[in-house]
């Protein structure tokens, strides 16, 4: 009985204690569940910087230190300085020269648009020949807007109304293009707010300012006048203008120079008037010019002649 007892109180004993593993096994669970306790609790040593982390690969940042270097201490960029234009040979100033009778000038700048002149360049005179390359570079543009290319007939009068200054073949082409339709079509398209259309209708009585002048210059020179398929070839035959009608605002220039100046020139004795009209349109690398001058008839061509040239040297810039 006795044996049997022992047998029971040691069977008693195992399930009252808890065994020496249980009691390691409990100890290490409690002891994780404290570590990670204290990986999540906010300032502990322990903290784990995944939130930092949270959508950057990168190291966590250190917003403190990047608040203090504020923006004034960033560097900032320099802004690009624009670009310098060369300056044009022309000076902005006013002239008072020895000349007898009425004139005019102004330059007007092709990469700005910028106009320069003297006071009175918004006066008009008449075009005389110079509007020849305006009825020219007309007849050129709206072939080509029609599809249809000059036969080498009606080229080769162009070049003769812009070279020669044939007044004949002018009429012509005056006549082919609506007379004063064209000069109609020449305001709007060069924007010019001088110009009129003669009252009798013909080229030769035009109205044109000095800065209207610069102003179809400039037509000429971008393409507007004679459109894109022509406007090479007419600047070309303005620079090969010869003879009498050779004169004016490129002869102010240095000889290597004055091949690739453009220019147009008119001169017309106005019996009506009693006056001379002597006008010079130039076109030049990043320029174009108008010089305009009447006075009294018995003075002469030649006289009107030298005075574009004159005006055109007393505002050239010096050295050039």
């Amino acid at each position: 009985m006795a044996g049997s007892r022992r047998r029971a109180g040691g069977g008693g004993a195992g399930r009252g204690e808890a065994s020496p593993l249980r009691l390691i096994a409990i100890a290490a669970v409690l002891i994780g569940l404290v570590l990670v306790s204290l990986r999540l609790l906010p300032g502990s040593p322990m903290a784990s910087t995944a939130a930092a982390q949270w959508g950057d690969a990168s190291a966590p940042v250190d917003r403190a230190a990047d608040t203090a270097s504020d923006r004034k201490s960033r560097p900032t960029a320099s802004p690009s300085p624009s670009p310098t234009l060369e300056p044009l040979p022309f000076a902005d100033k006013q002239i008072d020269l020895d000349i007898e009778g009425w004139y005019a000038w102004s330059v007007l700048d092709t990469r700005t648009g910028k106009i320069i002149g003297s006071k009175n360049m918004d006066e008009t005179s008449t075009t005389a020949s110079l509007i020849k390359s305006w009825i020219v570079a007309d007849y050129l543009r709206r072939t080509d807007e029609q599809g249809q290319k000059p036969s080498d007939a009606k080229l080769a009068d162009a070049t003769r109304i812009i070279r020669d200054s044939d007044n004949t073949r002018a009429e012509q082409f005056y006549n082919t293009v609506g007379r004063s339709a064209s000069i109609k079509r020449m305001i709007s398209i060069c924007k010019t707010t001088d110009s009129s259309p003669a009252a009798d209708g013909g080229w030769s009585r035009t109205n044109l300012s000095p800065r209207d002048t610069a102003r179809l210059g400039a037509c000429i020179k971008d393409g507007r006048a004679a459109g894109p398929e022509w406007t090479k070839w007419l600047i070309n035959e303005m620079r090969l203008v010869r003879g009498s009608g050779d004169f004016g605002i490129r002869k102010a220039f240095p000889a290597a120079e004055q091949k690739k100046i453009a220019i147009k020139n008119g001169w017309i004795d106005r019996t009506r008037e009693q006056e001379m009209h002597i006008n010079c349109l130039a076109i030049g690398d990043n320029w174009t010019m108008g010089v305009m001058v009447r006075y009294p008839i018995n003075m002469g061509y030649e006289y009107g002649m030298k005075n574009c040239q004159k005006i055109t040297e007393a505002v050239l810039r010096s050295g050039t």
